[in-house]
């Protein structure tokens, strides 16, 4: 399970989706759990995929500051939403984060980019904060006192994602599904949880993934023992 997240970022990869009987839909990138019914849902190539632009035509769920974040945190999220060095600005706090918990970059960066695609100052209904939408109890157990603060943020968020991978031994869908839908709900529905929101979730992180990892240089190594079978 581990050999392919280990191996150079250019190995190919993929995860498969399928639908059950009541119609929730189920994702794998561990060739032992792939259904026989299943088909490629994202496919790395050879080659490195195309650079994802800052201004993706994925959809991303930004989060823009509830209305009961404070008037200081709006106005320094919209002046950041109009800056696009916030693309590059966290590479160094990523970096350490990736290597502290032993993740890869690019899982990290897509988080980042689905949660708040990169602007440190979100804040979602639910009061998530930050740049991997951190909510005040997962901060605070990931020992985070500013949200607000990218290194504090981003090395929580990533210890998270750690724990969580090591929950699922390993399996980049079920720690994906996990960060949005908690470990509970996976546990409880032994895969991604049938939630529109979290399979939406999930189907954009990996694409993120996937093209990040091809933007990383080549001969770079993947640090992480998440599995990403194929």
């Amino acid at each position: 399970m581990l050999a392919a997240m280990m191996a150079p970022v250019t190995a190919h990869a993929q995860i498969w989706m399928s639908r059950a009987a009541d119609g929730s839909l189920h994702f794998t990138n561990v060739p032992a759990r792939r259904r026989p019914e299943a088909r490629v849902f994202i496919s790395s190539r050879d080659q490195p995929l195309h650079p994802p632009t800052p201004a993706s035509t994925a959809q991303v769920i930004t989060m823009p500051p509830s209305p009961s974040a404070s008037a200081e945190t709006r106005s320094q999220y919209l002046e950041t939403a109009r800056d696009p060095e916030r693309f590059t600005r966290f590479d160094a706090m990523i970096r350490e984060a990736s290597q502290l918990y032993q993740l890869p970059e690019a899982l990290i960066r897509a988080v980042i980019k689905q949660e708040s695609d990169f602007n440190p100052f979100s804040v979602s209904t639910s009061n998530a904060m930050g740049l991997m939408q951190l909510l005040p109890a997962t901060a605070a157990s990931m020992n985070v006192g500013d949200p607000f603060d990218p290194r504090q943020n981003i090395l929580g968020g990533t210890r998270f994602l750690r724990l969580l991978a090591n929950t699922f031994n390993g399996d980049l869908v079920l720690t994906v599904a996990a960060y949005n839908a908690g470990a509970g709900a996976v546990i409880r529905y032994s895969g991604v949880p049938p939630y529109d929101e979290t399979q939406h979730y999930v189907r954009q992180v990996l694409r993120y993934y996937y093209e990040f990892r091809g933007r990383a240089p080549a001969a770079a190594p993947a640090t992480a023992p998440v599995a990403a079978g194929g």
